[in-house]
């Protein structure tokens, strides 16, 4: 009886990996049929003639200029540059973000007095656009890099702050019990019950927060920048060069993929019980 029940959960297991085999299968038919799709209706849509290139270039004008900034780059600064300018700002602000909101957010949800101290403020800044206060960024702090820096953090501390007070505030009150009657003090509880719990609030505070920071790259460009991908479509556009404009924006969104991938598979591999409890 003991052999069969074993033999049945193997063929369980198997019949779930072939399921979940066939659902990513089909999942990723249909991801690469959507993008097929957009690229054929773009196609079709330059095709008629129906729009100038100058308000919505063809396929083949995009990649031609990705080919051309790729071999002469753009004002002094070839295309791979203006990429990695923009991922050292969004990478410095993003790790800032990171080192700080997480365990402030944390501690706010964890204790009521350092919550009404820092929610007041996050709240008021939260709602405003980024343009509103850079402009105050820009007095304090120059036209330099810091200023960019700054406002990049401050659009992505809120999203993961937020998360991970959440986190922390909606966790079971019996788990936080149960360690207390076995004798863990108050930072055994944190590390121990309260960090783990909130562990998938705090990367989907993460990644929210990714992806606000790179809307508002191109607002941080905007002051006294000669050089990134938020610059370089905003610069583009003053010239009415729309298919270095369209060609700027898809490899935007393509790095914003990947990042958004990266901090997936980083979940993935911290969180690995999510979706099964």
């Amino acid at each position: 009886m003991k052999d069969l029940t074993s033999e049945q959960i193997k063929i369980e297991n198997r019949s779930a990996k072939k399921i979940l085999t066939k659902h990513f299968t089909t999942e990723r038919f249909l991801t690469g049929g959507t993008v097929i799709a957009v690229l054929f209706i773009w196609f079709a849509i330059t095709a008629t003639g129906a729009f100038s290139e100058t308000i919505i270039p063809s396929p083949a004008s995009v990649w031609e200029s990705f080919i051309e900034l790729t071999e002469n780059g753009y004002k002094g600064h070839t295309l791979l540059q203006h990429i990695a300018t923009s991922m050292q700002r969004l990478m410095i602000a993003y790790w800032l973000v990171v080192l700080t909101a997480v365990p402030l957010g944390l501690l706010s949800g964890y204790n009521s007095k350092i919550r009404a101290i820092l929610e007041p403020l996050v709240e008021f800044y939260r709602p405003l656009p980024p343009l509103a206060y850079y402009t105050i960024l820009v007095l304090w702090m120059g036209i330099d890099e810091s200023s960019k820096l700054a406002l990049l953090y401050l659009a992505g501390f809120s999203p993961v702050y937020i998360a991970c007070a959440a986190g922390v505030m909606r966790i079971n009150e019996d788990l936080i019990n149960g360690a207390k009657t076995l004798g863990a003090n108050k930072w055994q509880i944190f590390f121990y019950v309260i960090f783990p719990a909130a562990l998938t609030d705090i990367f989907t505070g993460l990644r929210t927060a990714l992806g606000v920071e790179y809307t508002t790259l191109v607002a941080a460009e905007m002051v006294a920048a000669t050089a990134g991908m938020g610059w370089l479509v905003l610069d583009a556009s003053n010239y009415l060069r729309s298919d270095i404009v369209f060609m700027g924006v898809i490899i935007m969104g393509i790095t914003g993929i990947l990042l958004d991938q990266i901090v997936r598979l980083i979940e993935e591999k911290f969180v690995h019980w999510k979706g099964k409890m």
